[in-house]
């Protein structure tokens, strides 16, 4: 499988990240994948998922409906069969990647009304944009060939009250909430409260970081084969708003 929706693929991925700069991570990474498309191609064949939605903003309009079901009291549950999880177990091809937060009050499938195989999740708190998580999403993307990424914040956000008060924090802690002061700054003169506009902003914030912080992903943004769109969760009512 070299190429998925006009994609990369598993075997040219390491090509795209330049493997002369980093050949012991590309060695280690290509002879991962190496292994795991033999070992897929020793079990007996299976039928693949077909690819889904390749259009960045056709994705984005299947989440917001998603979201609208999900608030109306109106989820179809899709995807959620034992014949899905068959159908998948050969391959996967998601078409959105989501970087959250890792509150437990907002989980991206029952969110935007999706099931097995259908987001590649990214999870950290404060939604954070980390070296992690952009490889994850770069993955996500110049790999399986999703064609939007989501960055989620929500209301009642703890990472982004710590920033706010801005005392010191235990552990590893505050090493989170630092990457989040500078969304804070950005709008700690703006009218209406604090906190909640931080949580837009540091969706905002983050976004931009993540297009500027991968040239796999601006490469993609570029040819028109992605979008990074931002979104505020409202944790009372379910609503997902696009701010970014």
């Amino acid at each position: 499988m070299s190429r998925i929706n006009g994609f990369v693929g598993r075997r040219n991925f390491i090509k795209l990240a330049g493997i002369g700069s980093v050949a012991v991570g590309a060695s280690a990474t290509g002879s991962i994948i190496w292994q795991g498309e033999k070992a897929i191609a020793q079990q007996p064949s299976k039928p693949e998922p077909k690819p889904q939605i390749v259009d960045p903003q056709e994705a984005l309009k299947t989440l917001m409906d998603g979201n609208k079901r999900f608030i109306e009291d109106k989820r179809m549950n899709p995807n959620q069969s034992k014949l899905r999880l068959q159908e998948i177990s050969a391959g996967q091809y998601p078409f959105a990647a989501i970087l959250g937060c890792g509150d437990s009050r907002v989980p991206a499938e029952i969110v935007f009304d999706q099931g097995f195989g259908d987001l590649f999740i990214v999870r950290v708190a404060g939604n954070i944009v980390s070296p992690e998580g952009i490889g994850s999403l770069e993955f996500a993307t110049a790999v399986l060939g999703a064609p939007l990424i989501v960055v989620l914040g929500h209301t009642k956000c703890g990472a982004v009250s710590a920033a706010v008060k801005g005392d010191p924090l235990p552990g590893r802690i505050g090493a989170f909430v630092e990457e989040i002061k500078p969304a804070v700054e950005m709008v700690r003169n703006k009218p209406g409260n604090l906190e909640d506009n931080s949580v837009i902003s540091n969706v905002q914030y983050q976004v931009k970081r993540l297009e500027e912080s991968s040239t796999i992903l601006r490469g993609l943004i570029k040819e028109k084969k992605l979008k990074i769109a931002g979104g505020r969760y409202e944790i009372a009512t379910g609503k997902v708003t696009l701010v970014a």
